[in-house]
């Protein structure tokens, strides 16, 4: 249902993406710190919503689909401001638009392996590497505003460039699934009589 907790708190990801970009726009330090703790509220939710699916057993079909949907527009969105204002510069640049571009073609993959009810289980790495990418992303909003003393927006961009990093080993378990499963064939849907002829096969 759609007014279950989890579903939400998957809502609620998306419904702030609007508040956190045109923080980017208000000057002020403060601006860029509620912009920070905004995201990461929203990237907190992405780790209780799936924990309070699977623990009230409320999964549902609305869920699965709009939660890595809410996460890209998240990421996608703040990376894109980042880069606008210019708080991700110089080589930095290289390694948000490796994690971009794994996100688009990531999410190209899930479809197919989707049609093929292939599914590809997140790794452990995957996970550290999505929360280091939502730490990262978290310097880089606050970027000039963060003390003195702390080389916030060089601290941003290394952990950066280890989410690029981490984007591309485990963005290619989903190549290797995808690719693999077009080249045996198993993407090729069933003519409707080899089904039928399958069906009846299976009943007598």
């Amino acid at each position: 249902m759609l007014t279950t907790l989890p579903n939400l708190l998957t809502l609620s990801r998306v419904g702030v993406i609007p508040v956190i970009v045109a923080l980017f726009y208000v000057p002020g330090d403060w601006a860029q710190y509620t912009a920070c703790i905004l995201f990461s509220a929203a990237g907190f939710t992405d780790v209780l919503d799936g924990h309070l699916a699977r623990t009230r057993a409320q999964v549902s079909a609305f869920g699965r689909i709009l939660d890595p949907i809410a996460d890209k527009l998240l990421v996608t969105s703040v990376i894109g401001m980042l880069l606008a204002f210019g708080r991700i510069d110089g080589l930095a640049v290289l390694a948000a638009l490796v994690i971009l571009c794994r996100e688009l073609l990531v999410s190209g993959l899930r479809e197919v392996l989707a049609d093929i009810r292939l599914k590809v289980p997140v790794s452990k790495l995957a996970k550290w590497k999505t929360a280091i990418q939502m730490v990262a992303l978290g310097f880089l909003i606050v970027g000039d505003a963060g003390w003195a003393l702390v080389p916030v927006k060089t601290i941003g961009e290394v952990l950066l460039w280890i989410a690029a990093f981490l984007t591309l080993i485990t963005g290619w378990a989903y190549f290797r699934a995808a690719f693999g499963a077009v080249l045996s064939g198993r993407t090729r849907r069933p003519r409707a009589g080899a089904k039928v002829a399958k069906e009846a096969t299976t009943a007598s």
